[in-house]
């Protein structure tokens, strides 16, 4: 009987060790059931890159807001009036405007003003000019000032100052280049042109 009972014994034992086998098996099976997670880690990502689209359209829509530059017709009746408006004219070593100056920036700037207030990034450059006599230096700041008294009045008719834009080029540039008073009066004065657009 002892040894009847052997065999069973080792059939037994092998029976276990191969049901613990089967059991690591099914342990090791594990790994391959965990791309699942993975798979649903990837949709998030999807509806993210989803909604990324979303700014690329709003901006199209702002895109699509009124121009703030005008368009080529509108600039061609822009260059038109700064053409009629003459510069103004200073007296020696004055930055102060004349009635005459005055009267030059009169011209046409309702209609200007009422142009360019509806586009904003459209400005305008007061240049300021002196005559050649004087240092370069005090020139440039006497210019400045011009173009500076030539801005306040502008603005005092309604041009929104944040487009209209000052640069001085004190003696730099005449439109006469005489010795003599006569001369002299033609380039003391301010100029208005359209600032070049970026």
């Amino acid at each position: 009987m002892k040894r009847s009972c052997v065999p069973v014994i080792v059939a037994a034992a092998a029976f276990a060790m191969v049901l613990s086998g089967c059991h690591k098996k099914a342990a090791a099976a594990k790994p391959p059931a965990a791309p699942a997670p993975t798979v649903a880690n990837n949709t998030p990502s999807t509806s993210r890159s989803g909604a990324q689209y979303t700014p690329p359209a709003r901006q199209q829509e702002a895109s699509a807001a009124p121009s703030r530059y005008p368009d080529a017709k509108t600039r061609a009746r822009i260059d038109e009036l700064l053409a009629k408006i003459e510069d103004a004219y200073f007296d020696y070593n004055k930055h102060t405007l004349r009635p005459d100056a005055i009267q030059a920036l009169q011209a046409d700037s309702t209609e200007l003003r009422d142009i360019i207030v509806q586009y904003p990034n459209y400005k305008l450059t007061i240049e300021g000019h002196c005559d050649e006599r004087g240092s370069e230096e005090y020139n440039r700041a006497l210019g400045d000032a011009r173009a500076e008294a030539a801005k306040n009045y502008l603005a005092g008719v309604g041009i929104p100052s944040t487009q209209l834009a000052v640069i001085s080029y004190g003696k730099d540039k005449p439109v006469c280049e005489e010795h003599n008073e006569s001369c002299w009066q033609k380039n003391r004065r301010i100029h208005i042109v359209a600032a070049a657009s970026n």
